[in-house]
Order: structure tokens, then sequence, then C-alpha cells
């Protein structure tokens, strides 16, 4: 692993490391805040981790330049990890437009060529990236994931698919159901191929359904969120949820859109809801 960037942050350190993925087979930036307790000497104890999982056309550097989350990171005693949201590099495929290839990974491992190679971000945020961090910085086996839009959808669907991995779950905006939305429709049929039936493995609303494990989800969406209606529709959710039993608490946020002002809104009370879970 090489350090790429190294910046002081509300007593503790803000993080950018590089290193090479096996899962996704190229070269992967991910963001790393080291909140002031894993200082060496202030705490022998291993903190733990939130994984945070970004939207469409960003890299490791939004979330931590935009959302305001160290200080809460900070208070808590929260490591914060936030990988980028697909594979990079000149030999990784791409397309010539913002919602497939570079950028919108989706978080799934696709099936369908010339995406095989390399977009596997499932495997590569549930298993190699944890492995990595608990390795390699003073974080322990608790974990919680967090996201925003397509980020949220792959929160959600990670936690769901990984029962027991995860002590909290939590989204801003997500894609709820991807199988119903052009952005999840476009990419699943490049990603996955034309059958809808494999797309219910990557699809929160479906995998709601037959989920063993009942992790309470937390979601906060904006009224204003100009992808509301067309791309994010919580009620579908809501509606899978309220049908299982499974449970849910759906925030609509007055006034609110789909950028990072409203993720700061409320990044605080999402931290604090994973610290609690991730003391207990």
């Amino acid at each position: 692993m090489e350090r790429i960037e190294h910046r002081a942050c509300f007593g503790g350190w803000q993080d950018v490391w590089r290193h090479e993925s096996t899962a996704l087979g190229c070269t992967m930036n991910f963001a790393v805040y080291l909140p002031p307790q894993a200082h060496e000497g202030k705490s022998a104890q291993k903190l733990p981790v939130l994984y945070w999982l970004f939207g469409l056309t960003c890299t490791e550097q939004n979330f931590i330049t935009k959302a305001g989350a160290q200080r809460y990171a900070a208070e808590h005693g929260v490591i914060i990890v936030a990988p980028d949201t697909s594979p990079r590099g000149d030999a990784v495929a791409d397309a010539e437009s913002y919602d497939l290839g570079k950028g919108a990974g989706f978080y799934l491992n696709a099936t369908q060529q010339p995406w095989a190679t390399h977009y596997r971000m499932h495997d590569y945020v549930a298993g190699e990236l944890p492995k990595l961090i608990e390795a390699e910085f003073p974080a322990s086996e608790r974990r919680a994931i967090s996201g925003h839009s397509m980020g949220g959808h792959g929160a959600l669907v990670i936690a769901l698919r990984n029962p027991g991995r995860y002590r909290s779950v939590s989204a801003f905006s997500p894609i709820v159901a991807p199988s119903q939305a052009p952005w999840g429709e476009k990419a699943f049929s490049a990603y996955l191929g034309a059958d809808r039936e494999t797309w219910k493995a990557w699809d929160a609303t479906e995998l709601l359904k037959t989920a063993m494990e009942r992790l309470p989800l937390l979601i906060d969406q904006g009224e204003a969120d100009e992808f509301l209606a067309s791309q994010l529709r919580p009620h579908v959710l809501q509606a899978a949820a309220e049908a299982s039993g499974h449970p849910l608490t759906l925030r609509l946020q007055p006034g609110h859109d789909h950028s990072y002002y409203f993720i700061a809104s409320f990044i605080g009370e999402h931290i604090a809801h994973h610290a609690a879970a991730l003391r207990a």
C-alpha cells in the first residue's frame, strides 16, 4: 500500500491510500479517517469501522471533503473507510455515459463481458477491503455500512446479502429497487445480462422479501430530490418491509435535494446511530 494523502482533521488523520486489488484486478484508492482515539498510545483497543459507499460519478474524495463526517467520527471514536465507486485504469472497460462503467460499479459482481473481468465491487467492498483494513489499521471486526444514492443501494444490498457481517446499515437517497429504475435497468442489463431473475440478487427490495437477518434499516430521503419519483422510489422498499415485517425507519426530509448539503445535514445523526450499534 502507498499513502497518497495525509491531513490532520479534528484531532485525527484523513488519509487516502492506494493499493493493488486482487478482487478487481486493478489499482484502487480508498480513504480512511482515523479518529484521535486511534493514535498510538491513546488506546490499545481496536476501533469499529463505518464503510461509506458513494453515488454515481464519485471517487473517494466526495464524502471526505463535503460531508463533514470527521467531526462526528472523532466524537464517537469510529474509523470511516470510503472506497472508490468502481475499478479504474486503462485496462478497465468503460462506457460513454456517466451511469455505466467507471464511476458506476453498482456494488455488484458483473457476469457479462467486458465488465466481468474487473467489475466485482461486491467482493471488494464486502471481502477484500475489510480484510485489508483490519490487518493494516487499528480496526476491529465491528462493522457498519452506509452510502448515498448508488452507494445507498450498495450499502443495503451488501448488508442484506451478508447477514452477521455488519452491526448496522443506513442510506441517504438510495436506489432501493434498481430493477424498477432506469439507472438500475441500464446497469443490470449490461453487467448481469437480460435475465431479470438474476437481478433479484442485487436488488434490496427483492432481498428484503427473503432476508433471514432482521437488521434495522435507516433511510433518509429528501422530499425535494430531483430523482425521487423516477429513480429512488423509497415507497417500494417501504411496502416490501411492511409485507415482510422487516424493521425500517424511512425519514422524508422536507426541502432537501440529492446533494451533499443533504448528507451534511444528517450525517451526524447517522454516525451516532452506527456508533450506538457498534458499541452494543
